[in-house]
C-alpha cells in the first residue's frame, strides 16, 4: 500500500539556531539515515535496497558522482546517498487523483521541499492549453502531441533539449543522437551552471577537461588542497578517501571561506572508531579565504616556488609551454594585493609554501566554490600552473581533482550533451549512423533561457532535472519557460519545474535507478561515469513504481520514431528492447570505449584513457601542458555591502530539499538563513536573529531582492556571506556569468542587507490540513 506524504507544507521561515558543529557522520548521521529510509520505504525494504547502492552487482547512487573504492563495505553510501535512494524508492505515489485534487495554481504555492515529498509519479501527465489541472494521458499521446510541436517549429533551433547530470550514459548518448538527427546542437546540461569553468580552464590547459587523478591517487597524496568544497555535506563519501590519505601521512589544507564540519573532523561510521570515539581530524591549515580569492592566493603561491626555485625545471622543459610569461606575471605578484583578495595572514600563505616544498605530490581538489565566479576560468589555470611548477600531473599522487556532483554529469558530457561539439565526434555520429549532424553550436543554459525570454526557443524538452528552480534570475527564468509553447519534463517526482509551464505541458514519468528495467529481450542494465573517468554498470533491484513507467532509453527511442518517423536511419526499436546494442554504438563513436559491453561487465568496470595522466601526453593546441598569464582578478566590493555565496545545506542536493535542517551548521527547521561576521551584521544595524532582506545590486543600477532572511552570526570572513539556493537565485542576474565558460557567478554577488521586523510568515503555505 503506498504510503501518503505529508498534506501540510511546513513553515520555512523561523528556524531555529545552535551552535556549528565540529565534526561530521558518526552516529548522528546513522541515526538520520535510518529515520529517513524508514519513513519513505519502510524498515524492510530500506535495509535490501541500501545494501545494493554502490555495490559492484548493485545500482549507483542517484546523488553525487564520487568514486567507489575498489574494495567496498557492505554500506557504501552516505547519509545524503541514502536520502537520495529513499526518496526514489518510497512507497509515496503522486497519481492522477493527485493531479485531480491539485490545480497547478495550487501547487506553485508550494515549496519545493513539500513537493518532492510527495512521492513518485505514476502515470504521463498533460497540462493542455488554459487548463487548470494536468490530466492523465497515454504514452502513445504523449510523443504525438511533442511530436506536432517539434514540427511545427519553423527552425530545429527554436527546440531546447537540456539534460541533467542523473541521465545514464546510454540514455544521454540517444538523447543527444535524437537531438543532432532531428537537426539541432540545443544541448544544455547541468554542467553548464556547475562545472563548465573547470573544463574550460583544464581543456585549454591539459588538453582534457576532467581531472587527471583517480581514488589511488588521492590515497597516495602526500599533500592534499580542498578549496572552495564541502565534502561533508556534497561528496560525503569524499571523507573516507581523505581519512585513508591522511592516515598514510598526507597533510590536508582546506582553503574555503565557511569552516565545514567534515573537513575539521570525520567521524567513519564505516568503524567502531568512527562511531563511538572521537574521529580522525582532518583540517592540518585551514585558511578562511575571501571569496573570489582563490586565483590570488595560488598566484602567491607560484611565486613562492619560483623565488625558492623549487621547480621541477625538466618537467617543465620538457611537458609545458608558456613558462617564461607565467614566470614573469608571478614574480609581479603584489603581497599588499594578495592580502587585500584572500583576506589571509601572509604568514598563513608561507606556511601553505613550506609544506608545499615538503610534498612530492600534490592534488588539488575543488567544486563550485571555484567555479562560479566571473573570473572562474583563470582561477582554474592558476591552480594548474601551480600543480606544474613541480610537475605534479601526470605522476602517481598527483593532480588536478575536480569533485563532479551529479552522479554522470561527466558520463553525460563524454556521450556528446555538449551544445558545442568539437568536430570529431559528429564526423563519427555521421560515419555510423548515416546523416550529416548539425555543425553550428547550440545553446547552453544562459542562452536558452535568453531564446526562450526572446521568443526564440518554442519548445523545451527535459531529461530529468529541476531546470526552473536551478537556473539563475528566477522571474526571467520563469517568464522565459511560460513563453514555451511546450515544456515536457522527464522525472521521477514532483518539482517547481512542472508548475512553471509553456501554454502546454508534460510530464513523463520514468524508472529510477533503484528499480529493474525490463525490455523485450529481457533484464536491462545502465553505465555511469564517476568524478575520475572510472564507468561502471548500474543494475536496479526494486520493482518499477508504477507499471506505466518507461526507462528513460525507452523515453528517447519512442520520442525519435514518433518525431523522426521513416527518414530516421537510426535503428531506435532495436535500441529500445536491447541496451548492449546502443553501447556497441558507443563503443564506435565516443573514444575510449572500444570493447564496452565486455569492458563495463568486469566487477567494478573500467577506466577511460587520459592522456596527461596515463603518459604525460597532452592534447592541447600546442602539443603541451599550458602555463597562462592571465592577470590576477578578485571581486571588489563597495563600502557597507557584502560578497554572498550560494550554498547548499546539509538536508539538501542541488535544488533537491530532504529536509529543513542544516545539522553541520547548527540551523533547524528553515531555509531563508543568512550566515554573517557578527561585525558586517553589527555594521547593517542587525543583531543575531533579526530578519532582513538580501538586496542585490548591479553595475547598470539595477536590484534584485529576496526578502525575509534570518540573521546568523557565523565565522566567515569579513565582507562575505552566504545563503541556501535556490531561494537566492532570484538575486543572481541572467547575465552575471564566467567568462568564458558563461556558467552563473552564484559564489560572487554583491547585496546590501536591509533590515525587516520580523520573520515573513507566521504559519504553514496555504493547503490542505494534514490527515
Amino acid at each position: 500500500m503506498a504510503k501518503k506524504a505529508p498534506a501540510s507544507d511546513p513553515v520555512q521561515d523561523a528556524p531555529r539556531v545552535g551552535a556549528p558543529k565540529k565534526a561530521a557522520a558518526g552516529l548522528p548521521a546513522v541515526g538520520h539515515t535510518m529515520a529517513v529510509a524508514g519513513a519513505q520505504m519502510g524498515a524492510r525494504r530500506a535495509a535490501l535496497t541500501l545494501l545494493k547502492v554502490n555495490q559492484k552487482d548493485g545500482f549507483d547512487c542517484p546523488g553525487c558522482a564520487w568514486p567507489e573504492p575498489e574494495h567496498r563495505h557492505t554500506f557504501e553510501f552516505c547519509e545524503n546517498g541514502a536520502k537520495a535512494v529513499a526518496e526514489e524508492a518510497t512507497l509515496r505515489r503522486v497519481t492522477p487523483d493527485f493531479f485531480a485534487a491539485h490545480p497547478v495554481a495550487d501547487l506553485a504555492r508550494r515549496s519545493g521541499y513539500w513537493l518532492g515529498q510527495q512521492g513518485r509519479i505514476t502515470q504521463p501527465m498533460y497540462l493542455p492549453e488554459g487548463a487548470e489541472r494536468y490530466e492523465a494521458v497515454p504514452w502513445e499521446r504523449a510523443f504525438e502531441l511533442i511530436a506536432a510541436e517539434l514540427h511545427e517549429l519553423d527552425s530545429p533551433d527554436e527546440a531546447v533539449f537540456y539534460t541533467s547530470g542523473r541521465t545514464s550514459n546510454e540514455a544521454a548518448f540517444l538523447f543527444q543522437l535524437f537531438a543532432r538527427e532531428f537537426g539541432t546542437n540545443n544541448l544544455p546540461d547541468c554542467s553548464n551552471m556547475c562545472h563548465e569553468s573547470s573544463g574550460s580552464a583544464l581543456t585549454e590547459t591539459l588538453g582534457v577537461g576532467k581531472g587527471s587523478v583517480l581514488l589511488d591517487d588521492l590515497h597516495r597524496a602526500e599533500l592534499i588542497i580542498v578549496a572552495g568544497q564541502n565534502p561533508g555535506t556534497n561528496h560525503p563519501r569524499m571523507l573516507s578517501a581523505l581519512e585513508k590519505a591522511k592516515r598514510g601521512g598526507a597533510r590536508i589544507v582546506t582553503v574555503n571561506p565557511l569552516p565545514e564540519a567534515g573537513l575539521e573532523r570525520f567521524r567513519n561510521p564505516q568503524t567502531a572508531a568512527g562511531l563511538a570515539g572521537g574521529g580522525t581530524p582532518l583540517t592540518d591549515l585551514f585558511l578562511p579565504v575571501r571569496l573570489g580569492g582563490d586565483q590570488a592566493l595560488f598566484r602567491a603561491l607560484g611565486r613562492l616556488l619560483i623565488e625558492a626555485d623549487a621547480l621541477d625545471h625538466d618537467f617543465i622543459a620538457e611537458h609545458t609551454h608558456g613558462f617564461a610569461d607565467y614566470r614573469a606575471a608571478a614574480r609581479t605578484a603584489d603581497w599588499d594585493e594578495t592580502l587585500r583578495a584572500t583576506g589571509l595572514d601572509r604568514a598563513d600563505i608561507e606556511k601553505l609554501h613550506t609544506m608545499v616544498l615538503d610534498a612530492k605530490s600534490v592534488v588539488v581538489c575543488w567544486a563550485m566554490g571555484l567555479t562560479q565566479h566571473k573570473h572562474s576560468v583563470p582561477t582554474i589555470r592558476e591552480v594548474v600552473n601551480f600543480l606544474l611548477l613541480r610537475g605534479n600531473v601526470g605522476r602517481p599522487g598527483a593532480g588536478v581533482c575536480p569533485v563532479r556532483g551529479h552522479s554522470n554529469v561527466q558520463g553525460d558530457r563524454t556521450m556528446g550533451i555538449f551544445e558545442r561539439p568539437p568536430a570529431a565526434f559528429l564526423d563519427a555520429l555521421r560515419k555510423e549512423f548515416g546523416f550529416e549532424p548539425p555543425r553550428e553550436h547550440g545553446l547552453d543554459v544562459v542562452r536558452a533561457i535568453r531564446a526562450l525570454r526572446d521568443g526564440d526557443a518554442k519548445v523545451f524538452f527535459a531529461m530529468g532535472g529541476n531546470f526552473v528552480a536551478a537556473a539563475p534570475d528566477t522571474d526571467v527564468t520563469e517568464a522565459a519557460m511560460r513563453r514555451a509553447r511546450l515544456t515536457v519534463h522527464v522525472s521521477t517526482k514532483l518539482n517547481r519545474s512542472h508548475v512553471v509551464t509553456g501554454a502546454r505541458a508534460l510530464i513523463l514519468p520514468t524508472l529510477g535507478r533503484t528499480e529493474k528495467d525490463v525490455q523485450a529481450t529481457g533484464e536491462q542494465f545502465v553505465t555511469v561515469e564517476d568524478s575520475m573517468g572510472m564507468v561502471h554498470a548500474s543494475r536496479g533491484k526494486l520493482p518499477p513504481a508504477a507499471p506505466q513507467l518507461l526507462s528513460e532509453p525507452a523515453i528517447v527511442c519512442r520520442l525519435a520514431r514518433a518525431v523522426l518517423g521513416h527518414r530516421s536511419t537510426v535503428p531506435w526499436a532495436d535500441f529500445a528492447q536491447d541496451y548492449d546494442l546502443i553501447r556497441d554504438r558507443i563503443a564506435r563513436v565516443v573514444p575510449g570505449f572500444d570493447d564496452f559491453n565486455t569492458k563495463v561487465r568486469r566487477p567494478g568496470g573500467f577506466t577511460l584513457p587520459h592522456g596527461p595522466r596515463d603518459s604525460r601526453t597532452f592534447p592541447t593546441a600546442t602539443g603541451k601542458a599550458n602555463f597562462t598569464a592571465a592577470p590576477v582578478e578578485y571581486p571588489h566590493v563597495p563600502e557597507g555591502r557584502l560578497l554572498l555565496q550560494t550554498l547548499r545545506s546539509h538536508d539538501q542536493y542541488n535544488t533537491t530539499i530532504y529536509g529543513l535542517d542544516d545539522r553541520y551548521r547548527g540551523i533547524k527547521g528553515g531555509r531563508r538563513v543568512v550566515l554573517v561576521h557578527a561585525d558586517d551584521a553589527a555594521a547593517a544595524g542587525l543583531a543575531d536573529g533579526d530578519y532582513t532582506d538580501l538586496v542585490s545590486e548591479w553595475t547598470d543600477g539595477s536590484e534584485r531582492r529576496a526578502e525575509g532572511f534570518r540573521v546568523i552570526h557565523y565565522p566567515t570572513p569579513r565582507g562575505c556571506a552566504a545563503a541556501y539556493y535556490p531561494e537566492t537565485n532570484v538575486l543572481i542576474p541572467l547575465d552575471h556569468t564566467a567568462a568564458t565558460s558563461n556558467t552563473p557567478a552564484s559564489k560572487s554577488v554583491v547585496i546590501r542587507l536591509e533590515r525587516t521586523g520580523h520573520a515573513p510568515g507566521s504559519g504553514p503555505v496555504p493547503g490542505p490540513a494534514a490527515g
